[in-house]
């Protein structure tokens, strides 16, 4: 009895560590991204219903109003698509979006500057430890956990459709 108390915290730990340990996130082909930047959330439609939240989205240094100037550090408002995935990013998996449009273009263009562009839906930065960077910190992108951006990488497709809204 007393033996088997020796190994009681290792015990612990593991049941610790299994109840923290989720599946993965199964989800529909998803057809349509919908960022709401205020309330801090991803929702993922298919097929016209909403099938999946994303809470605690992460957004540039400045996330209030919509991205005009390259610098700005803010995310774009607007709809868009995702037109191509980066499996080399800096970021854990990165989802390419495709600001800016014409409009953004012609807006900075006739401030005499650059509208910017890379902003993408991407995880936390590769070497981070376990978690989240705290806040916003992205220079214009949507950050997610690395485990999000992997079920993204899986089920939406280049082409799907993406509206931001403040």
């Amino acid at each position: 009895m007393r033996g088997a108390l020796r190994f009681a915290p290792l015990l612990l730990l593991l049941a610790v560590t299994a109840a923290e340990a989720q599946a993965p996130l199964k989800l529909p082909d998803i057809d349509l991204i919908r960022v709401r930047k205020a309330a801090r959330i991803m929702e993922l439609w298919s097929g016209g219903r909403l099938v999946h939240v994303i809470a605690h989205i992460q957004l540039g240094d400045e996330p209030v109003g919509p991205k005009r100037f390259e610098g700005d550090e803010r995310t774009p408002e607007g709809r868009y698509v995702i037109d191509w995935g980066n499996p080399g990013s800096a970021y854990h998996l990165s989802l390419h979006i495709s600001y800016p449009n014409a409009a953004d273009r012609a807006f900075a263009a006739g401030q005499g500057r650059s509208p910017g562009g890379m902003i993408m839906i991407h995880g936390q930065p590769n070497g981070w430890p376990a978690g989240r960077v705290p806040g916003d910190w992205t220079d214009g992108c949507i950050a997610v956990s690395d485990e999000e951006i992997e079920t993204l990488w899986e089920v939406v497709a280049d082409g799907t459709p993406i509206e931001i809204e403040p």
